[in-house]
């Protein structure tokens, strides 16, 4: 390591292929071996089956009169089409577009809209929502350039299958852009990100080599398939591996997901960190059997270590990694390696991953030196395309040497492992101070009553900012806010100890599980009339 706060990754002999090269390339390899369980559908299919399947959907896609380059957009949990949409889009050359199952029909009239569509596949209801009527009342809303609507599962779907076209030999240029997935959006209006075969695939096989994937794994997939964690680092790493891919539920369940663990001999497991909690608390948590795991990715928030050390020890998956990325960069920046001590899988997010780079800059782009907290910058073949039809955000993420800005804190230690302190909007500067939030919830998942917690800055005449803390007690417990105080005293410096504290039975959260912070400061806002701090103007 150098004194400036910079790494490359070890190099790699990236893949040259498209989705569905891969996919036949597998197929022919390991055609009779597990290819995609899913539980909740009763479904196993081995690789020889799955590519039929994906060949299938592909003819139906060109046989809908769809060609190469159009848009097509799934909105649904998982399921066995949702693998087959992914794969056979890419397999017809069309380019899927990626909508979050959470959507209603507002956000979903943006992105028919913003796309341009010409197809969209969705379920006409689960237990979370009237998708059929969400989506009729979106068309009514926003005027589209979608020509089909397909349900899932439904003569619509078969009449598709049915009905296919001769497909060729499909794309064979994997640079061309594959898949748009939209960001969160929660500082504006989500922007589409678009992605490529090349971007995808060799993301998926950094994540195999790095956790040593073969065909002699199957990954349980809690995570959802729409984000690029369940479609990345799941689907597309089973898929570079040969391994196979559990998909336990439709949606995430602790239940559903031990289960799957437990009775598919699973050796592979990924999840946010709450999913992981869910688990380790759950009350039938001690009559599953873990043995079969070994390794996994827990990603999309801090990990806090005695909930590393539970699944080490209680899941017995020791090899259990710690990942950071973004959906600009396919996703996966950074990996903890199977090895590493715990410590360096719960206070770092590993080093940079092969054929990336990474630096840590000044707010004025300058790379910092070992130690220095600054904005976490990344390049390499991972770094998105673009933004969908807006150049001017492009060109204010992806600098002119082609660093993509991430908008997080981040340091980088001597031996070159990765500590995120938060987003830059997430810092808290009370009175000239700056506070990094993980640094506070290291400290109070120490506590032996709390189960999990956020911690924000929230608005103060005084001092500009003031910490608050989120708390979710674990079961049985009780506290109250002076026990909180009186643990914080004398063991972090004052202006770190929360002023505000809260006990919660939950946090909200994206579908995917990461925690909305900035839900969590509207609420408190509104909740403690803070209004006027946060320069509000109410009625």
């Amino acid at each position: 390591m150098t004194g400036l706060s910079y790494a490359k990754g070890p190099s790699l002999n990236l893949l040259h292929k498209t989705i569905g090269q891969v996919l036949h390339d597998t197929a022919s390899r390991y055609s009779d071996r597990d290819a995609l369980i899913v539980r909740h559908e009763n479904l196993r299919l081995n690789w020889r089956e799955l590519e039929e399947r994906v060949e299938q959907t592909a003819r139906g896609l060109i046989g809908l009169g769809l060609e190469p380059g159009d848009r097509v957009g799934v909105w649904a949990t998982n399921c066995a089409e949702w693998v087959y949409m992914q794969f056979g889009c890419a397999r017809a050359g069309i380019v899927l577009v990626n909508v979050n199952p959470a959507y209603r029909s507002n956000e979903l009239a943006y992105v028919l809209k913003k796309s341009g569509m010409k197809a969209l596949f969705l379920r006409r209801e689960d237990s979370h929502a009237h998708y059929g009527e969400l989506f009729e009342q979106a068309r009514k809303e926003q005027p589209s350039a979608l020509q089909h609507a397909i349900f899932l599962k439904e003569e619509s779907w078969d009449q598709m299958i049915a009905n296919g076209s001769d497909i060729g030999p499909g794309p064979s240029n994997p640079h061309d852009v594959v898949n748009i997935q939209y960001t969160s959006g929660t500082t504006g209006s989500p922007k589409g990100v678009l992605l490529t075969h090349h971007n995808l695939v060799n993301n998926a096989h950094v994540v195999s080599h790095d956790l040593a994937f073969s065909e002699r794994d199957k990954i349980c997939i809690p995570v959802p398939l729409y984000h690029c964690f369940g479609c990345v680092a799941g689907t597309l790493g089973a898929l570079v591996s040969g391994a196979a891919m559990i998909l336990p539920s439709a949606s995430f369940d602790p239940l559903h997901t031990m289960e799957a663990i437990s009775e598919e001999r699973a050796t592979v497991i990924y999840g946010v960190p709450t999913m992981f909690i869910a688990q380790l608390h759950h009350p039938e948590f001690h009559r599953f059997d873990f043995t079969s795991l070994r390794t996994g990715i827990m990603a999309g928030a801090p990990c806090p270590v005695e909930v590393m050390r539970l699944v080490i020890d209680d899941m017995h998956c020791t090899g259990m990694t710690v990942g950071y990325g973004q959906t600009e960069a396919s996703p996966i920046i950074t990996l903890a390696q199977v090895d590493d001590s715990v410590e360096h899988r719960v206070e770092t997010v590993g080093r940079t991953c092969p054929e990336t780079e990474v630096k840590i800059v000044s707010p004025e782009g300058e790379t910092l030196t070992i130690g220095e907290h600054g904005e976490l910058c990344s390049r390499g073949y991972l770094i998105m395309k673009g933004y969908d039809q807006d150049p001017a955000a492009t060109t204010k993420a992806v600098d002119k040497d082609g660093w993509l800005h991430t908008g997080d804190l981040a340091s980088m230690r001597p031996d070159g492992y990765i500590h995120i302190t938060g987003r830059l909007r997430d810092m808290i500067i009370r009175g000239g101070e700056n506070i990094y939030p993980r640094e506070i919830e290291d400290f109070l998942y120490s506590h032996p009553k709390v189960a999990d917690v956020q911690i924000v800055g929230l608005p103060d005449e005084k001092y500009g900012e003031t910490v608050c803390a989120w708390i979710r007690l674990k079961p049985g417990e009780a506290a109250t806010e002076a026990e909180i105080h009186d643990y914080c005293q004398n063991h972090i410096a004052h202006y770190k100890v929360p002023q505000w504290v809260r006990f919660v039975d939950s946090f909200p959260m994206t579908v995917t599980g990461k925690i909305q912070k900035f839900r969590i400061k509207e609420i408190e806002i509104k909740e403690r009339h803070l209004e006027k701090a946060a320069g509000i103007r109410t009625a």
